[in-house]
């Protein structure tokens, strides 16, 4: 007969160092039903889960677990925290899995969205001016071109609008025409919002490779920017 694995005999230290930032993450009380793996949408890809990841981390198999890619593939949407009945923070094992790979060997993708955040203001690198730019421009033209929008309001930094509005940056680089829906039906509604200058991009790919302290420069620029110079009481991050 098979020997029963003794948990407390395992060295788990991986495991003790994300229990040290997280208690209440709840590793030990994983029953292994499954729901997470249910409900996730990366379940499966690299032959991982996260109920696989949950046992690996149980069993002290730290070394598999950060050769493992799948920490990447993770979009940390938090879907296998809510449907999980011991409500397991698998999200918080993915971050520290991620921060504990070297910042210069993260995914350059991810990487180099950081820096570009962190250093312009939007993962795509377009500085403020461009943004503010390329905003104003597509306005004019909605006003001009499209009928029932010729007194659309669109503005950047209006000091004591209601809601500030994060924009996914890669809109206005890209594709700045899609930026119109949603200023039409702000517009309809009568929205009372302005887009801000500084950390204008919803997204944070600093928040997603684990960069801690990149994560903190970004929101703590903005919400300084939004509550001392906008002065508006209310966010909204389309992201």
């Amino acid at each position: 007969m098979a020997e029963a694995i003794k948990i407390d005999e395992l060295d788990i230290e991986f495991k003790d160092d994300v229990l040290a930032k997280v208690p209440d993450a709840n590793f030990d009380l994983c029953l292994t039903c499954g729901t997470c793996t249910g409900g996730c949408a990366a379940s499966e890809l690299m032959d991982m889960d996260p109920r696989k990841l949950i046992r690996m981390l149980n069993l002290g198999m730290d070394d598999e677990l950060r050769k493992s890619d799948w920490k990447w593939v993770c979009s940390m949407c938090g879907r296998c925290v809510a449907a999980c009945p011991m409500k397991i923070n698998i999200p918080a094992l993915i971050f520290n899995l991620r921060a504990s790979v070297p910042r210069e060997k993260r995914p350059k993708g991810i990487l180099g969205s950081c820096d570009q955040h962190i250093r312009t203001g939007s993962a795509m690198g377009a500085k403020k001016d461009d943004f503010e730019f390329t905003v104003l421009d597509v306005a004019e033209e909605i006003r001009e071109d499209h009928p029932g929008f010729e007194d659309l309001e669109v503005s950047v930094d209006r000091v004591g609008a209601t809601m500030v509005l994060n924009q996914n940056s890669r809109e206005p680089v890209t594709e700045p025409e899609e930026m119109g829906p949603l200023w039409k039906i702000l517009h309809t509604v009568g929205a009372d919002w302005t887009y801000p200058s500084v950390m204008w991009a919803g997204e944070n790919y600093c928040m997603f490779m684990a960069d801690a302290e990149g994560w903190k420069y970004i929101i703590e620029e903005f919400a300084y920017h939004v509550d001392n110079n906008l002065k508006s009481p209310y966010v909204v991050n389309t992201e």
